[in-house]
């Protein structure tokens, strides 16, 4: 796996009745990072994924990998799912196999490796997504939270560069998310960028990089702190302020956090930024 951008431009998208569901919207996923997709149900959000992933062919627009448009070919496709792989928010959607390990093995088989790579790609991914222990399992008898894993590990056997992911923590309890949220950590230490849609604005913030919010069908993007902290913007968006974002703002009016510096995005980085005792600057 290697870094390389992933960019869409005037994308409008939808299906066959209705207005568009993206309408001359733009996206950068800078190579690296991680990029976290929010918007209401029904704003597009799972559209522009299957867009970027050439899954959906968008009516106007480009999706390019390195500037490298997208061909919709089948030798095009084949080439850009080598490099962008998506996951759908279902994990049941994309688990056939009798085990979990035939099931990640099924990528790079149709690719055509030698039987030694299949086994070490399959391996790899097992091991980041923390699931090696259930390779032998049938994928019927695994928890939502391990079936979900078992797909991303399928997605990460292919080696792409970027990995998109639709919803990867919804519907898990707080110990999933946390299991979850360690292996894209681990993904992104071995050169994967990570795109993560969500309705959860707080994760967002203390997650990503930066933020896309879809909402009027097109596409706001920057830094966390500057569109989760638009109150227009979230508004028309129909999401929520992140609390963490609330807190230090309210705690920059009493004085209590300084005037300067980028809010904290979480509580542990709350309660380092404020003072030992109250009324003492920090």
């Amino acid at each position: 796996m290697s870094h390389r951008a992933l960019t869409a431009e005037r994308l409008t998208a939808g299906y066959e009745r209705g207005r568009p569901v993206l309408e001359g919207a733009g996206l950068t996923v800078p190579a690296g990072r991680r990029l976290a997709v929010l918007g209401a149900n029904g704003s597009g959000k799972t559209t522009l994924l299957r867009c970027l992933s050439g899954a959906l062919r968008p009516t106007t627009g480009v999706v390019a990998v390195d500037g490298v448009p997208l061909e919709h070919s089948r030798r095009g496709l084949r080439a850009h799912r080598q490099e962008v792989q998506l996951v759908l928010q279902d994990p049941d959607d994309q688990l056939f196999s009798a085990s979990v390990a035939q099931d990640v093995s099924f990528g790079p088989l149709n690719l055509g490796l030698a039987e030694d790579d299949v086994r070490a790609r399959v391996a790899e991914a097992l091991r980041l997504l923390a699931v090696d222990p259930l390779a032998g399992r049938p994928t019927h008898q695994l928890s939502y939270g391990e079936r979900k894993r078992v797909a991303i590990a399928g997605a990460v056997a292919m080696r792409p560069c970027v990995l998109l992911l639709d919803e990867p923590t919804a519907g898990l309890d707080p110990s999933a998310v946390a299991e979850t949220l360690a292996a894209l950590a681990r993904l992104q230490e071995h050169d994967s960028t990570v795109v993560m849609s969500t309705h959860d604005v707080d994760l967002a913030l203390r997650w990503a990089d930066e933020v896309a919010v879809v909402v009027d069908r097109t596409v706001v993007q920057g830094t966390p702190e500057d569109v989760l902290g638009d109150d227009d913007l979230l508004a028309r968006a129909r999401l929520e302020r992140p609390w963490a974002l609330t807190i230090g703002t309210r705690l920059r009016t009493l004085g209590l956090l300084p005037d300067d510096g980028v809010l904290p995005r979480d509580v542990a980085g709350l309660l380092a930024a404020l003072p030992d005792r109250p009324g003492v600057p920090t």
